[in-house]
Parts: structure tokens; C-alpha cells; sequence
């Protein structure tokens, strides 16, 4: 088999990635090198949806489910900063 897979990536990545450079600055206890860690935690929350290209996901998806993804990202991300955040304060008691 001569397949070459290296096109296969979860589409939430690049979008979860801008979105937790887009909010840190509304999060400035979570520092910069904890930034991939919130990264892996939103992406964690999301279902994966792998693609090939990008149009792909706009050819398949009605305008109400790429709403409904924009939504899902941002409330996992959010949530993940929010965990983060509270990981770290509970380590600093201690």
C-alpha cells in the first residue's frame, strides 16, 4: 500500500488553536507556556472530526452545524482555560 495519509488532520485543531491565542489575554494567570496545555484540553472535549481539505467540511456541513462548531470550540476552550486556570491556583496552595 502506497497511500499517502499525511493529508488526514482533526479539523478542530487550527480553529481551537486560534481561539486559545484569541482569549488568553482575557486569562493572564495562564501563562504562556500552560497555552498547549489548555489547547489539548479543549480539543479533548471535542468530538474529532477528521478531514482531508478544508473544503471538505464546507461542502458537508449545513450553516447551522458550522454555527454549532464555531459554539462547541469557543465553550471548550473557554472551559479549558477556566480549568487550567484553576489546575494552577490549586497548585500555588499547596
Amino acid at each position: 500500500m502506497h497511500a499517502d495519509f499525511t493529508s488526514i488532520r482533526n479539523h478542530y485543531e487550527r480553529p481551537v488553536l486560534e481561539a486559545v491565542a484569541a482569549m488568553a489575554a482575557r486569562y493572564p494567570f495562564v501563562r504562556d507556556d500552560q497555552l498547549p496545555d489548555v489547547a489539548c484540553v479543549a480539543l479533548n472535549r471535542l468530538p474529532p472530526r477528521y478531514i482531508r481539505h478544508e473544503v471538505d467540511l464546507a461542502f458537508y456541513l449545513t450553516a447551522k452545524e458550522h454555527i454549532e462548531i464555531e459554539r462547541s470550540i469557543e465553550e471548550a476552550v473557554r472551559y479549558a482555560f477556566e480549568f487550567v486556570q484553576a489546575r494552577t491556583a490549586m497548585r500555588a496552595r499547596t
